[in-house]
């Protein structure tokens, strides 16, 4: 038995992306359980998962239960010492688990008003004052982060980290409703939109088209502000430069056309995901640009 994560729509579930990144961003293999969001319950199609009763949560290979985001951080990286989910530098590591306690308990404000939604990018809104102070205090302790661990990336304690994981989301709300945070703030924000692994999340709720109207907001539209796909379309029929899907191995069914060539997959989900960013996935990006 392998770890599996129980996850909710991408386009919306902030916690749920936390969890998966902690999984793909540091290669940690585990099966993806998607919970609906639109036709029943979370808590009850959790209900062979006891306690949990939210997602993300994770059951691991022995069948305990783990159903906190910050336990499964803890927990992961107890188990994967060497993948890196918190720094080694001690300064750098307490500074990063002080980061993700805070957004894990905090900015209630932001999480409250502007709901993640990586399916649109609104413009023309004004934040309360307690978004903004939210805000200030994202701006104040994004600074100090990159003060006391003095990483020459892009990432807040040095390497990619738990921390970096737990405000990918917020990252992601600064994004979608165009907040304005200082530029040191804004580099980091634009980061998380250009990383591989959150471009292949948003990529995911780009296929699956699931729209939950309670979430979204009669705000006017402005582009997408991550870096644009490359032109992909799904297509009726091969042939495909492939036999087996870049994905299972398993045989094609479905077809796109990506960067002039035709690739097969084994099922629409697979095309649809590659067709939303086809740089976001390494494995149909291996194909394309040969």
């Amino acid at each position: 038995m392998t770890y599996e994560l129980f996850i909710g729509e991408p386009r919306y579930s902030s916690w749920s992306l936390r969890g998966w990144l902690l999984f793909r961003r540091f290669g940690i293999p585990a099966r993806m359980t998607w919970v609906d969001f639109l036709n029943a319950k979370v808590a009850d199609q959790l209900g062979n998962v006891p306690p949990a009763r939210t997602v993300p949560c994770l059951r691991l290979p022995d069948g305990t239960v783990v159903w906190e985001s910050l336990a499964i951080a803890e927990e992961l990286a107890s188990r994967h010492p060497d993948a890196g989910i918190w720094p080694t530098d001690p300064a750098a590591r307490a500074t990063a688990r002080s980061l993700a306690a805070e957004m894990h308990a905090g900015f209630g404000a932001l999480r409250e008003e502007c709901q993640m939604n990586i399916g649109v990018a609104f413009e023309k809104v004004t934040p309360s004052a307690a978004v903004q102070a939210d805000l200030d205090r994202l701006a104040t302790i994004w600074a100090h982060a990159r003060r006391v661990c003095g990483g020459a990336g892009p990432w807040l304690c040095g390497d990619y980290s738990a921390a970096d994981a737990f405000f990918a989301p917020v990252a992601t709300r600064i994004a979608t409703y165009g907040l304005k945070v200082p530029p040191e703030a804004q580099a980091y924000v634009e980061a998380h939109l250009a990383d591989g692994a959150f471009r292949r999340w948003r990529a995911m709720s780009v296929a699956r088209g699931v729209i939950l109207p309670w979430y979204e907001k009669d705000l006017p539209h402005r582009p997408w502000p991550g870096p644009a796909p490359i032109p992909a379309r799904a297509v009726a029929a091969g042939p495909s430069v492939n036999d087996t899907c870049p994905f299972s191995g398993d045989p094609v069914t479905d077809f796109a056309e990506i960067g002039g060539k035709v690739i097969g997959f084994c099922n629409p989900f697979c095309r649809d995901k590659s067709v939303a960013d086809p740089e976001a996935w390494p494995e149909v990006a291996a194909i394309y640009q040969i």
